[in-house]
C-alpha cells in the first residue's frame, strides 16, 4: 500500500510538474519558459522524486516503466496492476489540479490542446502517426538502458536520479515537437482525461508505442548484463 501510494503521490507531481510547466509557463508573455524549460521541468520532477520516494516504490511513475522492469527481471508480475492503477489515478488527479489553476486565467481553454501528446495535426511540428510512434519507441527504449543501467549494482551509487532526470530532459529535448513527449502512458492518460476529444482518440499511440519500447529496451539490457557477467 505504502509503495502504492507512492507512485501516486510521484506519478502526481510529474503529470503536475511537468505538464503544468507546459500549460502555465511555457508561453507566459514576454518570459515563457519554452521547450527548454520544459523539458527541464520533466526531468526535475523525476530527479526530486526518485530521491524522494525511490527508497518507498523504486519511483517507477510510468506503466511502461514498471512493464519494461518486469520484462527486464527487475520487478514482480504480482505488483504491476497495483502501481500501474496507482500511476494512472496520480496522473488524472495531477491533471485535474492543473486544470482547475489553468481555469484560473480568462479565455483558458481546454480543448485546445492541455499538454496533450498527439500526432498528425496535433503534433507540434505536424509529424506523421510511423514518425511518432518511432520516436515514442526509441525515446523509452532509451529511457529503460539508461534507468537500469544507472540502478544496477554495480554502478555508481546514489547517481541513479541524477542520471534518469538528465535522461528524461533530454528526451523531451528531442521529442517535444514531435509528439509533446510521451514515453509515459500515465502521462498521455491524465491530460487526455480532460482535453477529450482528439487527445483520447489518439491516446493508443502512447500506450502501444512506449510499452513497446520499454520492453526492447529493458531486453537489450538484460542481454548486454548478461554477457557481461
Amino acid at each position: 500500500m505504502k509503495s502504492c501510494l507512492a507512485e501516486f503521490f510521484g506519478t502526481f507531481w510529474l503529470v503536475l510538474g511537468g505538464c503544468g510547466s507546459a500549460v502555465l509557463a511555457a508561453a507566459f508573455p514576454a518570459v515563457g519558459i519554452g521547450l527548454l524549460g520544459v523539458s527541464l521541468a520533466f526531468g526535475l520532477t523525476v530527479l526530486t522524486m526518485a530521491y524522494a520516494i525511490g527508497h518507498i516504490s523504486g519511483c517507477h511513475l510510468n506503466p511502461a516503466v514498471s512493464i519494461g522492469l518486469w520484462a527486464g527481471g527487475r520487478f514482480p508480475p504480482s505488483k504491476l496492476a497495483p502501481y500501474i492503477v496507482s500511476q494512472l489515478l496520480g496522473g488524472i488527479v495531477a491533471a485535474g489540479v492543473l486544470l482547475l489553476i489553468a481555469s484560473g486565467k480568462s479565455g483558458f481553454d481546454v480543448s485546445a490542446g492541455f499538454a496533450s501528446n498527439g500526432y498528425g495535426a496535433h503534433s507540434p511540428g505536424g509529424y506523421s502517426l510511423q514518425a511518432a510512434l518511432i520516436c515514442e519507441a526509441v525515446m523509452t527504449a532509451m529511457f529503460l538502458l539508461v534507468i537500469m543501467g544507472a540502478t544496477d549494482k554495480r554502478a555508481p551509487q546514489g547517481f541513479a536520479p541524477l542520471a534518469i532526470g538528465l535522461c528524461l530532459t533530454l528526451i523531451h529535448l528531442i521529442s517535444i515537437p514531435v509528439t509533446n513527449t510521451s514515453v509515459n502512458p500515465a502521462r498521455s492518460t491524465g491530460v487526455a482525461v480532460f482535453a477529450g476529444d482528439w487527445a483520447m482518440s489518439q491516446l493508443w499511440a502512447f500506450w502501444v508505442a512506449p510499452i513497446l519500447g520499454a520492453v526492447a529496451g529493458a531486453t537489450i539490457y538484460r542481454f548486454l548484463c548478461d554477457s557481461n557477467e
